[in-house]
């Protein structure tokens, strides 16, 4: 467990050490950069519908093969289907690898499939395609915190945070995870 722990600590230290200097990316927009700026001082309220724009936005690949890709891999994923939306969503990153929601969608797939390290390692292209992409951070703490790595997911979801500070659910986990750490009892 040490092992793991140690290692899973190497991988978060890697992801938030390099992120920060990736170039501009297909993911980064003006449009993206105002909502980014409303999100950053958005109530619990508007930040919903700012994230849901900043998904929408995210989900634009500039081709509609590619777009219908994605929403077969994502309807899958809602009918708890993770292996034919790891079939769709490959496929979409197979012809859209510079796509980083086809990347985040297929972390998502990994993940809900339990395969926990293809989940890690597309969750890393996510973030060298899309550094400010907020759920892939905090699917990664959630991964993370799985695998008993309480510290590196606390990283990983107050990199989230950082980004969108009213991100649903990870500010409980940040508090629930700062209490453990300090020894108080929940």
């Amino acid at each position: 467990m040490k092992a793991r722990t140690w290692l899973c600590n190497r991988i978060v230290a890697a992801f938030l050490l390099i992120v920060p200097l990736c170039g501009p990316s297909v993911a980064q927009t003006p449009k993206l950069d105002e909502l980014f700026i409303a999100l950053s001082t958005a109530d619990e309220a508007s930040a919903q519908r700012i994230e849901r724009e900043i998904v929408a936005e995210w989900s634009k690949s500039g081709s509609a093969a590619m777009d219908l890709l994605l929403e077969r891999g994502r309807t899958a994923l809602r009918e708890g289907d993770p292996q034919a939306a790891i079939e769709h969503l490959t496929a979409l990153t197979d012809h859209a690898p510079d796509f980083a929601e086809g990347w985040n969608a297929l972390a998502t797939a990994y993940f809900q499939a339990g395969e926990y390290g293809p989940s890690i390692t597309d969750i890393g292209k996510t973030l060298t395609l899309n550094p400010r992409h907020f759920g892939a951070l905090s699917g990664l703490g959630m991964i993370l915190e799985e695998l008993g790595d309480n510290e590196g997911a606390l990283a990983a979801y107050k990199a989230a945070l950082a980004i969108h500070p009213q991100l649903q659910g990870v500010k409980a986990s940040v508090e629930r995870l700062q209490a453990e750490a300090a020894g108080q009892e929940l």
